[in-house]
């Protein structure tokens, strides 16, 4: 984890430098502009007229939405927090999967992956996010997003399974863990398209927010950890036969300001070859585009 947080940590350093290099490009001043034309005074000595020359004035544009304001921003934080559940097709009568399950013959099926749904936890956070703006009007806003990130599985089982290594096999443990998780680090880049739709009530503030997306993974580390009153806390950080990349169709939906839910799917396989699941997570977007 620390491997990981020190990657993140040169990511950011890379985008702010990249982030205030662009502010600075596309930071722009106000041009003072001469005024003319003529001002008519009456006082004491009779009607006159002076000219006027004013270089005081500054022009400024009123800041409003049309199909004009398109282009790139940036935003600093999105977050989902969920929880993880498992599309399970595997074949367990084929030959990899026989090999893999080291279990009796009656687990070697798919109640043996059952999940503490509860306490299978998915964590997805994103530093910064690009957004170029499609359609940016009072009604309907049209955003195209990228970034990096990070993308954190975490799989509590029912059963005490053991992943081993040297062959890579799944064994069940005589004893009753504690803690019993199988953890996942994905560097991650999505790319979301992000709609936004304002209420038709005139002077309605709140945007109803759908959008798609797909994203891309590369594992950074896959651990286990495991906590019994025989062995005390044991973690194993190694790949067994879990697959390097991995991608996820994404959507989300909700009100800004208020309430907004994200679904993820696993497209590819979450192992190389043995098994054949594939993670559903679901749960809330915190501080989304």
């Amino acid at each position: 984890m620390r491997h990981t947080i020190s990657i993140m940590a040169i990511i950011m350093t890379s985008l702010w430098a990249g982030h205030a290099k662009a502010q600075d490009t596309l930071t722009t001043k106000t041009k003072p502009q001469k005024k003319y034309g003529t001002s008519l005074t009456i006082g004491p000595k009779g009607i006159s007229v002076t000219p006027n020359d004013s270089s005081n004035t500054t022009v400024t544009k009123k800041e409003e939405h049309n199909d004009d304001d398109t282009g790139f921003s940036s935003h600093w934080v999105m977050m989902d927090l969920g929880f993880n559940t498992i599309q399970d097709k595997s074949n367990y009568n084929s030959t990899a999967a026989k090999t893999f399950l080291n279990v009796p013959a009656g687990s070697q099926n798919s109640s043996l992956f059952n999940l503490r749904t509860g306490k299978s936890i998915n964590v997805n956070i994103y530093p910064f996010m690009e957004t170029f703006s499609i359609k940016c009007s009072r009604r309907q806003q049209i955003n195209i997003s990228t970034g990096i990130g990070l993308q954190l599985y975490n799989f509590r089982y029912d059963n005490p399974i053991n992943f081993n290594k040297n062959p890579s096999t799944v064994t069940l443990e005589n004893t009753s863990f504690k803690k019993d998780k199988l953890a996942f680090d994905f560097l991650n880049v999505p790319l979301m398209a992000t709609f936004k739709t304002r209420g038709l009530k005139r002077g309605n503030t709140s945007y109803i927010i759908y959008g798609v997306g797909i994203t891309g993974g590369y594992n950074l580390t896959t651990w286990t950890k495991q906590e019994s009153s025989q062995s005390g806390k044991v973690k194993d950080h190694n790949n067994f036969d879990f697959a390097t990349f991995n991608s996820c169709l994404t959507g989300e939906l909700g009100f800004r300001p208020g309430v907004r839910f994200y679904i993820s799917y696993q497209l590819t396989n979450l192992y190389q070859d043995a098994l054949n699941q594939h993670p559903i997570s679901f749960g809330f977007r915190i501080l989304g585009i």
